[in-house]
C-alpha cells in the first residue's frame, strides 16, 4: 500500500515528505501501534538513528519479546542482519 499526500498538505504543514514520515513513525511508535523496527523503517531511518531521535525527544522505548522478534524479522528483511 502506498500513501499519497498532496503538495498542498505538505506546504500547509511546513514539512518535507521525509519530516512527515518521521512524525508519523514517532506517533505510531508512541501509540504502540508499531515496533521500533517498523517505526524506523517508516521513518526511512536506520534503527540506531531512530532510537537516537526518540532519546532526543525523551520518548521511552517500550520493548517486549514480541517487539524484539518483530524487529529481528524487520532487520533481516532489510539486510541489517
Amino acid at each position: 500500500m502506498s500513501l499519497t499526500i498532496s503538495d498542498e498538505i505538505l506546504n500547509s504543514s511546513r514539512m518535507t515528505a521525509s519530516e512527515l514520515l518521521v512524525e508519523i513513525a514517532v506517533m505510531l511508535f508512541q501509540q504502540e501501534r508499531v515496533s521500533l523496527g517498523k517505526a524506523s523503517k517508516i521513518a526511512e531511518m536506520n534503527y540506531v538513528e531512530f532510537q537516537q531521535l526518540l532519546a532526543q525527544r525523551n520518548i521511552s522505548i517500550h520493548y517486549d519479546v514480541e517487539e524484539f522478534e518483530e524487529d529481528i524479522k524487520t532487520l533481516q528483511e532489510t539486510g541489517w542482519l
